[in-house]
């Protein structure tokens, strides 16, 4: 029995005679909690991609960025990271609200490398974490289910310009973005939002 694998993933295996392949992934390279190479690429990176399904079973993937460190591993089956204020849709924070399924892409565009880790995640007030992030609204919680790496063959490589301005940084103000300057967005602004002692 596979832990990883369902009927549909074994009928394409089958398909292009990839099964044994596949096997042999899983027994080497499929775990189920973090090894301290895993820890150290993580909390290394700046940025990663989040993938949810909301209730009707509907998945969403949105890319997640700050400096890095930013996802801090609590231990070898759980990591945190803080939730910034965003657009207001909460698409991916209502659908870890909903059911709390997650995948994880940590990717180093610079290297290349990659690693996927699934898991359950759930909300937490900022001060869950020590040090609080700085203007984190919460913190999402990941419990670790699966981690495994993938190949990174087909990685095009980049090299970092700048890092977003709009990061939080403790001790300094964070820029108000544009758009929510633009007439559209203003009028409906949270009351609380800086941007609004700026009209």
């Amino acid at each position: 029995m596979s832990a990883l694998y369902d009927d549909s993933h074994r009928r394409l295996q089958q398909q292009f005679d990839t099964q044994r392949l596949a096997d042999r992934i899983e027994q080497r390279l499929f775990r189920t909690a973090l090894t301290d190479e895993d820890r150290a690429f993580i909390e290394g990176l700046d940025l990663f991609f989040l993938a949810t399904v909301n209730a009707r079973g509907e998945p969403s993937c949105s890319y997640k960025g700050s400096d890095p460190g930013f996802v801090r591993v609590l231990d070898s089956g759980t990591i945190a990271y803080p939730n910034y204020d965003g657009n207001g849709m909460y698409l991916s924070m209502g659908n870890v609200a909903a059911n709390g399924h997650v995948g994880m892409l940590f990717i180093d565009l610079t290297s290349p490398k990659r690693l996927r880790v699934n898991g359950t995640a759930r909300i937490e007030p900022p001060d869950f974490v020590d040090p609080v992030f700085s203007e984190a609204q919460f913190v999402v919680v990941v419990s670790i289910r699966e981690v495994f790496p993938n190949c990174p063959r087909y990685i095009h490589k980049y090299t970092l310009v700048e890092r977003s301005k709009f990061v939080p940084h403790e001790g300094t103000v964070t820029p108000i973005p544009a758009w929510k300057q633009m007439d559209w967005a203003r009028d409906v602004l949270p009351h609380d939002d800086p941007a609004r002692s700026e009209s």
